[in-house]
């Protein structure tokens, strides 16, 4: 492997099988500017309202989930994208199997 940076040719092969019940995850990279964790929810799966110390992107990759930010609730799908600034309550239910990207800066 190259020192200077870092290539999956198949991000979703990082994630293992979710089973049913559950939510995992997988840090698959991190320096001091960037943590890349892929999340995996089972149907029917969330994580509640929480915050978060630094700012996060969340990039959805597939399934559908209901997305709260702040005050706003969302529809999140493949392809959705929301930037989030540090200490947002924020919380996340999988209406599907879900597979998300979690980028904290």
């Amino acid at each position: 492997m190259n020192p200077t940076y870092q290539f999956l040719p198949d991000l979703l092969a990082q994630l293992p099988e979710i089973p049913p019940d559950s939510i995992v995850s997988r840090t698959f990279y991190g320096d001091d500017q960037l943590k890349a964790i892929l999340f995996g929810f089972a149907k029917d799966q969330e994580l509640s309202e929480h915050t978060a110390a630094r700012p996060a992107i969340l990039h959805f990759l597939s399934g559908e989930a209901s997305l709260t930010l702040g005050e706003d609730n969302f529809e999140a799908q493949a392809g959705t994208w929301a930037h989030m600034p540090p200490h947002l309550p924020h919380s996340i239910h999988a209406q599907t199997e879900v597979v998300m990207l979690l980028l904290m800066l």
